[in-house]
């Protein structure tokens, strides 16, 4: 089963409220007007396409050590997955298809890193519930997210619901703002370039891993 096919299963579970998951049905017109406004925004346009530089970042991971988009860059392509959080069952989805797929990215000589918002202990979190072999990288107030051009704040009747919902984001993160990166995967090549670009305003929309496997294929050929 591709990736948007779980996705996709798992929304239509979760707006029918099939067990676990149990959510008021009154809420799903809510989140779906803030994905109808987010992606009317046109921000997901403005955020950072293929051909354009990727910025530089250093970000901690799990263990809080520093990692660098220049040493991993040194070493072969990169590709970054920005996602929500721990709390999200899409952005999990999208972590395990990544691990699943992530023996093709290093046959092509690329590392992978996931980057979220949340803190380091949700990152360990995440790398366990999802068996991950690849760091997940603590964006601090999401500042490199900004940088690509992904962060937005939250409006303020979705705060209010995902305070009903205690989807406590300031908690999550550590941070008082109710930012979230838009989801978005990149390939960056050892030049600094962005080789591919996919930004989601929906969040229940992920690319296939798999459609980054040519592009990898290309700058390992013209390397």
């Amino acid at each position: 089963m591709t990736l948007q096919a779980k996705l996709d299963a798992f929304k239509a579970d979760f707006k029918a409220g099939k067990a676990p998951y149990f959510a008021p049905p009154e809420i799903h017109p809510i989140m779906a007007r803030a994905t109808a406004e987010l992606v009317a925004s046109g921000q997901a346009g403005r955020a950072l396409k293929a051909g354009e530089r990727a910025p530089a970042f250093v970000l901690n991971d799990p263990d809080g050590k520093p990692v660098s988009s220049a040493a991993l860059l040194a070493k072969g392509p990169l590709v970054l997955s920005f996602y929500r959080g721990v709390w999200c069952p899409y952005c999990n989805f999208e972590l395990q298809a990544l691990q699943e797929t992530l023996p093709q990215f290093q046959a092509r000589g690329a590392s992978l890193v996931a980057i979220s918002p949340q803190t380091a202990a949700n990152s360990r979190k995440s790398q366990r519930q999802n068996k991950l072999d690849f760091p997940i990288l603590s964006d601090v107030h999401n500042d490199v997210a900004a940088a690509f051009g992904l962060r937005f704040t939250l409006p303020d009747y979705l705060v209010d619901l995902y305070k009903q919902l205690k989807n406590d984001l300031p908690a999550f993160n550590d941070d008082p703002a109710w930012t979230l990166p838009m989801p978005a995967r990149y390939v960056i090549g050892q030049d600094g370039i962005i080789a591919y670009a996919e930004v989601n305003p929906d969040y229940t929309r992920r690319p296939e891993p798999d459609s980054m496997l040519a592009v990898l294929q290309d700058l390992l050929v013209h390397a």
